[in-house]
């Protein structure tokens, strides 16, 4: 299982609600990455904060990051990054577009600037030019980047329209990336804050659903499950190419804590505890 879920947790500790501050967030990432392995994406980090970012660096190894950056400040920032020995760039995402011809417009940019092998993410607007957006990002290798949640209720989607908009990315093949509100394996409703979270596995069994030739209706049905057996015994059914096929879909999300989504895997079963897991 482990394999399986490789490079699915990007270290968004930067971000609320964990609001980490950068002298802590890096040692932290570093230590992740040394209990955990692969399992860990790379760091999540603004272009505006990069200066900052070099200051709390210190010695070890390449620091990979997954660079925020809007397409006119894409140039630079990258520069930056792959200037500084100390850093690697693992990833970009662009914040999210209005419109086809926005999208378009970061398309170019990204294949010019990014070096080969890079892997790209454009944040999706909810609004009706989704589509247009995804016809933009069909053939080309750029991943959809999803918001599936944040602060407020109104950033979470709905099940039906974060299963509309599964669909729409995997009927084009475009992969997806998410980011917020990605706290827990399962679907569950936050005591605190009274909002109804996806879960990462429902996403997960959603996209393989669709991925697999399944219809909608059987993806928006995973979206739903909040019982975690239920999951569970689906994701053990698994062969290795419907692995394949749903991580090729579904490549990672950006978590402010990576430990809570892996205490959730070593609870339902699916992981060692992370002192057990070898790096």
């Amino acid at each position: 299982m482990r394999e399986h879920l490789s490079g699915l947790f990007d270290d968004a500790s930067l971000f609320p609600p964990g609001d980490a501050p950068m002298a802590a967030a890096v040692p932290a990432h570093r230590e992740l990455r040394a209990r955990l392995g692969d399992l860990v994406g790379p760091f999540v980090v603004p272009a505006d904060r990069l200066d900052e970012l070099a200051e709390h660096l210190g010695d070890g190894d390449p620091f990979g990051v997954s660079l925020i950056a809007a397409a006119g400040d894409l140039p630079a920032a990258a520069a930056r990054v792959t200037a500084d020995p100390r850093l690697r760039l693992a990833a970009v995402e662009v914040p999210v577009v209005a419109d086809a011809a926005v999208a378009a417009g970061a398309v170019r940019v990204l294949g010019s600037v990014l070096p080969r092998g890079v892997p790209a993410a454009v944040e999706l607007p909810r609004t009706a030019a989704r589509d247009e957006v995804l016809d933009v990002l069909a053939g080309t290798a750029v991943r959809a980047k999803l918001r599936t949640g944040g602060l407020r209720a109104d950033l979470f989607p709905s099940v039906q329209e974060l299963a509309d908009t599964l669909v729409a990315c995997t009927s084009r093949d475009v992969a997806v990336k998410c980011t917020a509100g990605l706290h827990s394996a399962v679907r569950h409703t936050d005591p605190a804050t009274g909002f109804a979270h996806h879960g990462f596995l429902n996403v997960l069994l959603a996209v393989g659903a669709l991925t697999a030739g399944a219809p909608a209706v059987v993806a928006l049905d995973r979206l739903a499950e909040s019982d975690a057996g239920v999951l569970v015994s689906a994701l053990r059914t698994w062969p290795a190419d419907r692995w394949a096929r749903g991580r090729a879909a579904f490549t990672s999300f950006g978590t402010c804590s990576v430990l809570e989504p892996v205490d959730d895997l070593v609870a339902l079963g699916l992981l060692p505890a992370p002192d057990r897991i070898p790096a």
